[in-house]
């Protein structure tokens, strides 16, 4: 039996009009999504191994992996650290207006 082809951004699209729940989660991982691939690029723009920002900011290697692949959500005592390390801080600032 051959497999039928479907449109995977358009059921997401066509799920997230029907279910509200469903719209705030997906909304939600992307956002989850963008910062931690911020996070990312910053380490690679500052030239810092994964093992090198670990022992910087008080972590394991695996710990910083497992962040970058999407793996475990850090903490915000975690995510603090690294952020120091890089020269970063978190700042609130209102939602854009869609």
């Amino acid at each position: 039996m051959p497999f039928k082809q479907i449109n995977v951004n358009e059921q997401i699209k066509e799920k997230r009009k029907k279910d509200a729940e469903f719209d705030a989660l997906w909304q939600g991982s992307r956002n989850e999504y963008k910062l931690l691939a911020e996070l990312v690029k910053i380490r690679k723009e500052s030239s810092l191994s994964q093992t090198e920002l670990a022992e910087k900011s008080g972590n394991k290697q695996q710990v910083i992996s497992r962040i970058e692949n999407r793996e475990n959500s850090p903490t915000l005592k975690t995510l603090c650290s690294i952020l120091d390390v890089l020269g970063y801080e978190i700042k609130f600032e209102p939602k854009q207006s869609l």
